[in-house]
């Protein structure tokens, strides 16, 4: 069915562009819109991660109809096996391969005190997991209302026990208390997860919006009426997403409730446009690049990882790793900027090619 041909493409998008902005050649030599937000504010990078949970949503409007003859029993077991391989394979993205090189060469085993707990795969994860409950439990005027208490309870909690700074925001606060500094992500300098315990409950409303508008767009079919609705709405969203940014700063890495509705205005807006483009274009585009990252999206944003870990823990001409060295003798003079985006985009085509061949073999990785 074509719509799921935009499901995948939605989502395969959002798995090409996460493998592009992990894996420059140099990260000091990144352009701008690739990178994250430092703090508030938004670039394009920063839609990537929300609009994969969006689509987890999209994908729930499928599944639930699937439900319907299944106990409460199989239907929760299936949902707590997939979380737990999710989570387990995210955590174990991030201590693999178990050793790390000390300034001296030698390996150093990783203790597990010093591994890091949460994560992008994680927090898709509990995500998933909540989200499937909630959709289970709830009508859809509750999931709303839900989504709602969630927003807003984030904001009053966020405003009332500390500030929206990086050292002084509740997000680290807890995180630290449950998980302390040696288990959270340090990339900004000090102990400070980007997907935090906390920040992951507006995370979880970026999927039930993706459940609501798939959903939306399944019952009786597609037609102009129905997209105009969707794209006033996401407009209408963006709208309100500038006014709550006054009081309550648009930030991806504390996942803040307007950075939530912004996203999902921005997903509504985007997942309306390919719709028309595939399914009502006197001349519909051909997406089928995007289309194979979105048949097997977590198997191939794990190869993704996992293969530029390899390239950094191999080392060549002694201290230097393998993703250097590549870089360096294959891409570095097309120039610092250009040759880094390059390296990026051959990686990311790399990892296609596996996704075509797994697709034409008709192999689909799920887990």
């Amino acid at each position: 069915m074509k719509r799921f041909k935009a499901l995948d493409v939605f989502r395969g998008l959002t798995i090409c562009l996460m493998i592009v902005v992990n894996t420059p050649g140099d990260y000091n030599f990144t352009f701008s819109p690739l990178l994250h937000a430092n703090w508030h504010g938004f670039t394009p990078t920063d839609l990537v991660f929300p609009s994969f949970l969006f689509a987890v949503g999209n994908a729930f409007a499928f599944v639930k109809t699937r439900w319907g003859d299944k106990s409460l029993s199989e239907v929760f077991g299936k949902i707590l096996k997939r979380t737990l391989i999710i989570f387990l394979l995210g955590y174990l993205m991030y201590w693999i391969p178990f050793v790390s090189w000390t300034d001296t060469g030698d390996l150093a085993v990783i203790p597990f005190s010093e591994t890091r707990i949460l994560g992008v795969l994680q927090r898709i994860a509990l995500c998933y997991f909540i989200g499937a409950i909630m959709i289970y439990f709830l009508t859809n005027r509750q999931l709303l209302i839900g989504s709602g208490i969630l927003l807003l309870g984030y904001w009053l909690l966020l405003y009332a026990f500390g500030d929206y700074t990086l050292e002084g925001n509740f997000v680290r606060t807890i995180d630290r208390f449950v998980l302390g500094d040696s288990h959270l992500y340090e990339g900004d300098g000090i102990p400070f997860d980007p997907e935090g315990l906390l920040s992951t409950l507006p995370a979880i409303c970026n999927v039930i919006a993706g459940y609501l508008v798939g959903k939306y767009v399944i019952d009786g079919g597609v037609d102009f009426k129905k997209l105009s609705k969707m794209l006033m709405v996401g407009t209408g969203l963006l709208v309100v997403a500038y006014f709550w940014d006054l009081s309550f700063p648009v930030n991806k890495k504390l996942w803040t409730s307007s950075f939530v509705v912004l996203t999902v205005g921005m997903d509504i807006i985007l997942l309306s446009v390919l719709i028309y483009a595939i399914d009502m274009a006197k001349k519909p585009l051909n997406f089928n690049f995007f289309e194979i990252f979105g048949k097997n999206p977590l198997f191939i944003y794990l190869l993704s990882e996992y293969l530029a870990i390899g390239l950094y823990f191999v080392r060549v001409n002694g201290d230097q790793s393998l993703f250097r060295y590549l870089y360096e003798k294959g891409f570095s003079w097309i120039g610092p900027y250009f040759g880094s985006f390059a390296f990026a985009l051959v990686f990311m085509l790399l990892c296609w090619a596996v996704g075509w061949w797994l697709d034409k073999k008709r192999i689909y990785i799920k887990v």
